[in-house]
């Protein structure tokens, strides 16, 4: 038992040190997208807010998704580090049960778990909000969360609508940061 504590701890204390959104109990289970069509979905996302995230560390984050023959869909983060190089990163996404199309499981590694990829609200064209939660022992979560939108910018109106969907999912809006989506003509 002291093992485990030590172990939660530690865990704990990396977690705050990143930023990461650490939270007592598990995951809370916000409605998703209704009638969620992947299709429309497809195309490039740009990043306009986040919950922290330790994978994400430079600016002009931006995902794209596109189709794969088997039903999936491939997923393609990018981002510009501090010393101009383009980070990216390739993954698969897929539907986990057909009754719920916005609950998508995303990997980008094999043997490590899947992660979880909820599509809350979108309208296609110009914004989406997605939340992704992972629970841990049974005794804490860490979740994440990103408003994107199909431009580098998206007006402060529907971000505040999307901020209040937000915390009617139990979110935290005041760790939301936002992103920095300003010299990114390299990314294009």
């Amino acid at each position: 038992m002291k093992t485990f504590q030590v172990l939660y701890g530690l865990l704990l204390t990396a977690a705050a040190a990143d930023g990461q959104s650490f939270h007592p109990g598990r995951c809370p289970r916000p409605s998703v997208q209704e009638d969620f069509n992947v299709t429309k979905y497809m195309g490039t996302w740009y990043e306009i807010e986040k919950l922290p995230a330790v994978f994400e560390r430079g600016k002009c984050n931006q995902a794209t998704y596109s189709p794969l023959a088997d039903g999936t869909v491939k997923v393609h983060n990018a981002e510009l580090l501090s010393n101009g190089k383009i980070n990216s990163i390739e993954g698969v996404a897929k539907v986990r049960n057909a009754s719920q199309p916005a609950i998508l499981d995303v990997s980008f590694f094999k043997g490590v778990p899947d992660a979880p990829y909820w599509v809350l609200s979108t309208d296609y064209h110009s914004y989406s909000l997605v939340y992704s939660c992972s629970n841990y022992f049974g005794l804490f979560h860490v979740d994440f969360a990103w408003i994107l939108a199909r431009t580098r910018v998206l007006t402060e109106e529907v971000i505040s609508e999307l901020h209040d969907q937000l915390a009617a999912a139990g979110v935290n809006l005041s760790r939301l940061t936002v992103s920095d989506q300003t010299g990114c003509d390299v990314m294009t």
